[in-house]
C-alpha cells in the first residue's frame, strides 16, 4: 500500500507527506509543483495538474492505496466578483471529480478530502458542528460545498470518503490576509476590527490539519466530515492586543460598526475593487467557532497548538523574512 497525496506539495500536504515519510510510509506526490523539500529523498513526485483529467488518471493508484486530496484554490490572492468562479470551480470542484473518477477506475476506494469551515456561511448554531445548516457566502465555499455533495454520491457507490472542514489553517509558508495585518502593526498604525473584536477568532495549525488527515487514515476512512479548529479560541481584541504587545507596536485596537464596515466592503466588491472576500467580512464579527468534539471522539484527533502561539509564530516569520533571514520563497506554494 502507498499513499497518494493530490496537492502533496502544497501547505497542508508537505507536513503529512513529511510524517507518513519519517513513519516509513511509501509517499507519492501529486502535484504541479515541487519544491526541494528533504522528504523528497524517500518520496516519489509527479506532476500533475488536477484540472487534467488524463494527468490525474496517469498517476499510479492501486487499488489498496490510500488516497488524499489536498489539492484547492483559496482566497487568497484576492480575486474580483466576476472571476471567482472561474477561479475556484477547476481545481476545487472539477480537480475532486478528477481525482474520484481516477480512484474508481483504478478500483481504489479510500479518500481523505478537505473542504472549508466556509460551506457554513453564517452562524446559525453556536458552537458550530458538523451539523450545522450550509449556506456558503460565495464561489469558494460554494465549490468546496459541491465535493461534498460528490462525496456522499460516491460513498453510496463503495468509497469511503472523510471530509475535513477546517477554519483559517496558518503556519510556516503562509501569510495570505495576515500580511496586511503584520503591515500595519510593524507601521504603528491603527489597526480595525470588524465590530467590538469581543467575538473569538478561531485557527487552526497546519500541523493539526496533517495529523487530522493522517488519523483519518488510521481509523479506517469513516464516511463522516470532522470540523477542524483550535481549541478555546480568544476574543479577536485578545488576539490581536497580545501580538501588538509582542510586536513592540504602539498600534491600538480601533473598533467598528461591523454593519457599515460590511455595507463599505459589499460596495467596493460590486466595483470590483475589493479589500477582503465576502466570505471573510461577513461572518467577521460574527462566534465562528468549530466545535470538534467529534473528531476528539472518533479519531481521538486533538488539537495541539493555540491561536495566539500560531498568530505570534506567523508574524515571527514575517518579520524574519522582511529581514532577510528566511527567503521570500519560502512563501510561495502551490496553487494546487
Amino acid at each position: 500500500m502507498k499513499h497518494v497525496i493530490f496537492g502533496g506539495d502544497g501547505f497542508v500536504g508537505r507536513h503529512l507527506a513529511a510524517r507518513l515519510v519519517s513513519d516509513g510510509e511509501e509517499v507519492v506526490v501529486a502535484d504541479i509543483a515541487r519544491s526541494p523539500l528533504p522528504h523528497y529523498a524517500q518520496a516519489r513526485h509527479i506532476q500533475t495538474d488536477v484540472t487534467d483529467p488524463a494527468a490525474v488518471r496517469a498517476v499510479p493508484i492501486a487499488p489498496e492505496d490510500m488516497v488524499y486530496n489536498l489539492s484547492a484554490k483559496m482566497l487568497s490572492p484576492l480575486q474580483v466578483r466576476a472571476k471567482r468562479h472561474d477561479f475556484f470551480f477547476p481545481v476545487n470542484y472539477d480537480g475532486t471529480k478528477n481525482i474520484i473518477e481516477a480512484m474508481d477506475k483504478a478500483g481504489a476506494n479510500r479518500l481523505v478530502h478537505f473542504t472549508t469551515d466556509m460551506i457554513y456561511g453564517h452562524t446559525v448554531v453556536y458552537p458550530m458542528t458538523e451539523e450545522h445548516p450550509v449556506a456558503p457566502l460565495g464561489e469558494y465555499g460554494l465549490s468546496k460545498w459541491r465535493t461534498e455533495e460528490l462525496a456522499h454520491d460516491w460513498r453510496a457507490r463503495g468509497m469511503n470518503i472523510s471530509l475535513f472542514r477546517p477554519r483559517l489553517i496558518i503556519g510556516p509558508g503562509r501569510l495570505g490576509i495576515l500580511e496586511k495585518l503584520f503591515k500595519l502593526i510593524d507601521a504603528n498604525l491603527p489597526v480595525p476590527m470588524i465590530g467590538s473584536g469581543k467575538n473569538p477568532y478561531q485557527f487552526i495549525s497546519v500541523f493539526d490539519c496533517a495529523e487530522a488527515a493522517r488519523l483519518g487514515w488510521k481509523a479506517g476512512v469513516p464516511n463522516e466530515a470532522y470540523n477542524l479548529g483550535s481549541l478555546n479560541p480568544p476574543p479577536v481584541r485578545k488576539l490581536l492586543g497580545d501580538l501588538i504587545r509582542h510586536a513592540g507596536s504602539k498600534s491600538i485596537l480601533l473598533p467598528t460598526p461591523g454593519w457599515a464596515v460590511k455595507k463599505t466592503l459589499d460596495f467596493l466588491d460590486a466595483l470590483n475593487k475589493p479589500l477582503m472576500d465576502p466570505e471573510q467580512y461577513l461572518i467577521a464579527d460574527e462566534n465562528c467557532v468549530l466545535d470538534v468534539t467529534k473528531g476528539r471522539l472518533q479519531l481521538g484527533w486533538v488539537p495541539q497548538h493555540r491561536d495566539e502561539d500560531m498568530l505570534i509564530a506567523a508574524y515571527r516569520e514575517y518579520r524574519a523574512m522582511k529581514d532577510g533571514a528566511v527567503s521570500s520563497s519560502a512563501f510561495a506554494e502551490a496553487a494546487e
